[in-house]
């Protein structure tokens, strides 16, 4: 399986300690040599990400392969199924709850997924600024504030905040998205932020 080319943004974004640029990752905790990975741990770094063989993230949650096997399957069926909400919209409010979280890494790989996608990063711009005012359209506004409200205060999410969603045109099966993209957020930040950190290019020259 190829490695895929490290993404370059065409503008740097660096905002209140959060970038754009590609960030690096090391783990606080001892990770699983290669060559003494077991076939299970193999086979599932195998399906989980076609870096997942080099990175730290994955190095140490195939500890518990069956764990990561279901975490990949649940991450790549929320973020890259077909249909529903755009990838794009899913990775602006994954790069929201990031920013809220304070997960610099997550952040940096989200944001550029978001303009890979878009083809433009004004937004991402304004999320690493100011979250709870990021957009550039009502429809991202919205996105946006559910995404920063789920986030700070979910136990405080009423029926009018999903109105506020389809007032802007998304449906059902669109709501339910960003939920999912949001939610597993909460997960994936809180174990890059708890199990290592992230190193920045200069730090790794």
């Amino acid at each position: 399986m190829s490695t895929p080319a490290v993404f370059k943004p065409a503008k740097l974004i660096q905002s209140h300690g959060f970038t754009n640029e590609s960030l690096e990752w090391d783990a606080w905790l001892d990770v699983v040599e290669l060559d003494k990975a077991t076939p299970a741990q193999i086979a599932v770094l195998e399906e989980s990400h076609p870096k997942a063989k080099t990175s730290d993230y994955y190095l140490f949650l195939v500890h518990q392969p069956e764990i990561l096997r279901q975490r990949s399957t649940a991450f790549n069926a929320i973020m890259y199924a077909p249909g529903g909400l755009s990838r794009a919209e899913r990775e602006l409010g994954a790069t929201v709850v990031s920013r809220i979280n304070g997960c610099v890494y997550c952040a940096s790989v989200h944001a550029q997924r978001f303009e890979q996608l878009a083809k433009r990063a004004d937004v991402i711009e304004q999320v690493f600024d100011e979250p709870r005012t990021a957009g550039t359209t009502a429809r991202e506004k919205a996105i946006g504030e559910f995404s920063v409200k789920i986030t700070e205060k979910p136990a405080e999410l009423a029926a009018a905040d999903i109105d506020a969603l389809k007032a802007q045109g998304l449906n059902d099966g669109e709501v339910l998205d960003l939920l999912h993209s949001d939610a597993i957020f909460a997960w994936a930040n809180r174990l890059m932020l708890n199990l290592g950190e992230p190193i920045f290019p200069e730090a790794s020259a």
